[in-house]
């Protein structure tokens, strides 16, 4: 026996007969005889006493029919419940970054968000930019893209991304003779960063500042093509993640420079509070930027 038989049974008893049950079965009177005795025949009894206005129950029928509401009932309120756990009630979700590069990230995501979950309203904030964290932790912010896994139990930390920064120069720039630049190599430059605070820049945090090196002139140039421009025209450096690099890499007077001789390297993470893990809209967030970052980052999580 099959749920269809159950429904068949519990709408014909609730109708009164075959002709009103047709309309919520969806099926024409000769199919529903026709399932109806071959049912019978494969059970062994009589399910409805026909009649020419109304069809009555037998005993087993009854009991069948019994079965039948249990069942049907069971499982409508199953469905409906997984229903009601894949409506997604959406919510507001405000996003922060250690760098605003990190931003970058982010565009086909939020175009899939925008179509898959437009209930869900995605924030990203540029003002609150170099303290995520602390924002996380104030409820200023609800995700944070960090770079150092935070040591704090109640905060929830998935590595999503392993970077490399690279320096680009331009081709006729002395260095670009070099296998990778050293600290050294950035005494007499000028480097382009993003943005300011200094103590912000990877390149200057990680790797200049530990070796007591300060480029001779720093330029803060908030837009990247403006920055590879300057490169571009040999008047100055820069370094940025190597997943952002390889739109740029038909220029060909730019050159990709490793930095340091084991490479600058570094692991992104988004950082949740564990609390808001219990809610649909984080869940459908977390979930899918993992897969937009695999699907458009797999080289870089290697």
């Amino acid at each position: 026996m099959e749920l269809k038989h159950l429904r068949l049974i519990k709408t014909i008893a609730d109708q009164g007969n075959i002709a009103n049950a047709r309309d919520k079965l969806f099926l024409t009177t000769s199919a529903i005889s026709h399932q109806l005795r071959s049912l019978e025949m494969e059970l062994g009894f009589k399910i409805f006493k026909r009649e020419r206005v109304e069809w009555r129950l037998t005993e087993p029928g009854t009991e069948l029919y019994v079965l039948a509401t249990n069942v049907l009932s069971s499982v409508d309120e199953k469905l409906q419940q997984i229903k009601n756990n894949n409506e997604n009630p959406g919510g507001k979700i405000r996003v922060s970054s250690e760098c605003y590069t990190f931003y970058l990230l982010f565009p086909s995501f939020l175009e899939r968000m925008s179509a898959l979950y437009p209930q869900i309203d995605i924030q990203l904030l540029y003002n609150t930019t170099h303290h995520p964290l602390e924002n996380l932790l104030n409820y200023e912010v609800d995700v944070a893209v960090v770079t150092t896994r935070p040591a704090q139990e109640h905060l929830n930390t998935t590595l999503i991304l392993k970077d490399e920064l690279k320096a680009v120069i331009h081709r006729e720039n002395p260095l670009a003779t070099h296998k990778y630049l050293e600290a050294k190599h950035f005494a007499n430059e000028h480097l382009i960063i993003h943005s300011y605070p200094i103590e912000t820049v990877t390149i200057y945090e990680k790797y200049l500042k530990p070796n007591n090196i300060s480029p001779f002139r720093i330029s803060a140039i908030p837009l990247t093509e403006l920055s590879l421009e300057m490169v571009r025209t040999n008047r100055g450096i820069t370094c940025m993640p190597e997943w952002m690099l390889k739109p740029f890499s038909y220029q060909k007077d730019l050159v990709f420079k490793q930095i340091g001789k084991n490479r600058l390297k570094r692991n992104l993470y988004i950082v949740m509070r564990n609390e808001d893990l219990s809610k649909r809209h984080f869940v459908d967030f977390k979930s899918n930027f993992e897969e937009t970052i695999r699907n458009d980052f797999a080289y870089a999580l290697q």
